[in-house]
């Protein structure tokens, strides 16, 4: 038939569009991920030699530091697997709430119902790990082992995405 050419010319284009937009779509994500990766250690680098200035550091001030530390270590586990670890996004949680908890007792403010808050918070925080932690050990994700392969083998992976 003389249609097939047509179909051809589709094809073609077809597979030219999705390689193109690939590209973009790949460049454009590796860019932001240094981009973040950049700024993070940039903030950190600066928040130190701030703590350097002032002339002593204080315990929430290194929890500052582990906060920049579990980012950077967030996105370089998102550089390699292309998948956002939400255990670090609710471990930078923690520690935030913790920072503002220990920065609330150290600066003598009187107790009242918002250490309350903080710590609920903090307990509800530790549940969602536990319950995510569960949840990828029983119902692993399904990946695909190639993306750019004709055949899309699956295969499980136990991590949370």
């Amino acid at each position: 038939m003389k249609i097939n050419w047509a179909e051809t010319l589709r094809q073609r284009v077809h597979n030219c569009a999705e390689s193109l937009g690939n590209l973009f779509v790949e460049s454009f994500h590796y860019l932001a991920l240094f981009a973040i990766g950049g700024v993070t250690a940039w903030a950190a680098v600066m928040a130190f030699l701030g703590m350097l200035e002032k002339g002593h550091i204080a315990v929430d001030d290194i929890l500052l530091l582990f906060i920049y530390l579990e980012l950077g270590a967030m996105v370089g586990i998102y550089f390699k697997t292309n998948h956002m670890p939400v255990r670090f996004l609710i471990y930078v949680a923690i520690t935030a709430l913790t920072r503002l908890l220990i920065s609330d007792v150290s600066h003598h403010n009187p107790p009242d119902i918002g250490i309350i808050y903080l710590c609920g918070g903090i307990l509800l925080l530790a549940f969602a790990i536990l319950v995510v932690r569960y949840a990828s050990s029983q119902y692993p994700s399904v990946k695909v082992q190639d993306p750019h392969s004709k055949t899309k083998a699956l295969v499980e992976e136990s991590g949370e995405s």
